[in-house]
């Protein structure tokens, strides 16, 4: 299940995003305040963060800001968000590095319709990510990010491709591949045992002289 920090400190948006994610399967995790949101990014390990610009404490550009440098979450997608009437600044919010922006108050199909196909790319890098140690996982774009200075980098290890054809440092490669592996192995072993075991049974009947 995709989950998703929801950060606002308005009670009507929570309730009403609360409600609309929850009734298409996501799990949600609520907080009201910017350095909440930020305190609890790795216990929560979200998907997607949807943020309101104008959060006390830390802004919703302070918290994508601070997804977007931070090598664990390079996955996460981050949704800004703001009121109807409100001075946002959707120059400010690209710059800070935000996915997409959402109006209030929610409506349902809208606000879906754009979280969807962020949280689809979220699940697919989260996939990917590589342990701790390893080369940082490139982002949408193909870039490598470990830090604001880095966006645009390229790894030097050779690249690995991944579904969408973007780049996986080969130290992740192990991590990655493992589970295929071993998955195909399983197969392999299942189909193949019946005929083995007859194989093996009649050499021992032969060894026995029946």
């Amino acid at each position: 299940m995709s989950r998703i920090l929801l950060a606002d400190d308005s009670p009507h948006a929570q309730r009403m995003g609360e409600r609309i994610l929850r009734e298409e399967g996501y799990e949600v995790v609520s907080v009201t305040d910017g350095d909440t949101a930020v305190l609890r990014l790795d216990d929560v390990d979200p998907d997607l963060i949807i943020a309101d610009a104008f959060l006390p404490a830390r802004s919703g550009f302070d918290i994508c800001k601070h997804v977007k440098a931070h090598p664990r979450h390079q996955h996460v997608r981050v949704i800004m968000t703001a009121g109807l009437l409100e001075p946002f600044d959707e120059e400010e919010a690209r710059l800070a590095g935000g996915d997409a922006i959402i109006k209030k108050p929610f409506e349902a199909s809208a606000m879906l319709e754009t979280i969807r196909p962020l949280v689809e790319e979220a699940g697919r890098l989260k996939a990917a990510r590589p342990v701790a140690g390893a080369d940082p996982l490139p982002d949408a774009r193909g870039s490598v990010t470990v830090g604001e200075d880095t966006r645009g980098a390229v790894a030097a290890s050779e690249p690995l491709a991944d579904a969408r054809g973007s780049v996986v440092a080969k130290e992740a490669r192990p991590a990655i591949e493992e589970e295929r592996v071993r998955a195909a192995v399983t197969v392999a072993l299942d189909s193949a045992m019946p005929a083995l075991v007859d194989e093996i049974t009649e050499k021992v009947l032969l060894a026995l002289g029946y």
